[in-house]
């Protein structure tokens, strides 16, 4: 089995290359551009439009169903034979919440509050989507087990943007 990569979306172009990644996940404000690496298919990336709150904000738009449901058929679709490689703006809200909900959606044998430990071990300024994660949690059945351990990491460390980082499927 192999790993997801998170990163910004300034750090994904040579995060792709250094990883080998075939397959993308874009989260991010639906009028953001984002170029498609060339060594990437387009039916091998998923571009998910959506702002960055944990609560409905007027104008803007909260992660939601739609976006969980597309995010989980494309991640368990996934072949694993290549680093899967999940981006948002800066690499430290609806990435690493992504990234965390891939992880127990593919592996539901994950602990939840260890996975939470090891992304924050791994990402110091991760501070995932709480909406999204609920929303998760929800669906995957967790009983908000996915809930509390994000919050029992509490927020990251202040930065502009994340480091890109792995995050394993198996602890």
């Amino acid at each position: 089995m192999t790993y997801l990569v998170v990163s910004s979306l300034a750090d994904m172009p040579g995060t792709v290359a250094q990883h080998g990644a075939l397959d993308i996940v874009t989260l991010i404000n639906a009028d953001t551009p984002v170029e498609r690496p060339a060594s990437v298919s387009a039916e091998r990336h998923l571009f998910l439009g959506m702002n960055d709150i944990a609560a409905p904000t007027e104008g803007l738009v909260p992660p939601g169903e739609s976006h969980l449901d597309q995010l989980l058929e494309f991640g368990l679709r996934w072949d694993r034979h290549q680093p899967l490689v999940i981006h948002c703006w800066a690499g430290i809200s609806r990435s690493t919440a992504a990234a965390y909900i891939l992880a127990c959606a593919i592996n539901p044998a994950l602990d939840e509050m260890a996975l939470a430990q090891e992304l924050r071990r791994r990402a110091p300024s991760a501070t995932p989507n709480a909406l999204l994660v609920s929303i998760a949690d929800r669906r995957l059945g967790r009983d908000g087990r996915m809930v509390e351990a994000i919050r029992s990491i509490g927020r990251g460390e202040n930065a502009f943007s994340g480091t890109p980082f792995v995050l394993p499927l198996e602890l």
